[in-house]
């Protein structure tokens, strides 16, 4: 098994799960609606989480799963940092680098598949 804790990716989404905690503490509940936090904060947690449960898996199918999984959190999360970009509901620098921090780790899961997948 491998120390997940290790792996890059992961330390880039726990890095995401804290700030996208962060944006939503300082955006009252009645701006961005409860709906829209839950949803991002539920999908910024699982990036590392899903990255973690996979590095736990023996088979390469079933790693690729879960990485499928951290995917499709980041793509998600992705969506909703930029509803939160056009209702203006955050300070712009901050989620403009969040969205850096999320392609990055989009881009650092999907070449960890493709090494997966060859």
């Amino acid at each position: 098994m491998r120390d997940f804790t290790k792996l890059e990716m992961w330390n880039i989404g726990m890095d995401i799960a804290d700030e996208v905690l962060d944006i939503f503490d300082d955006i009252p509940p009645s701006q961005a609606g409860f709906k829209i936090r839950d949803q991002a904060t539920d999908a910024a947690c699982s990036i590392p989480s899903n990255i973690a449960e996979g590095s736990s898996r023996r088979s390469e199918k079933e790693k690729y799963r879960f990485f499928e999984f951290a995917l499709g959190s980041a793509f998600e999360l992705q969506t909703r940092m930029l509803i939160l970009q056009r209702r203006k509901w955050a300070e712009p620098q901050r989620v403009e680098a969040m969205l850096a921090k999320v392609v990055l780790v989009q881009k650092k899961i999907g070449a960890f598949m493709g090494v997966l997948d060859a």
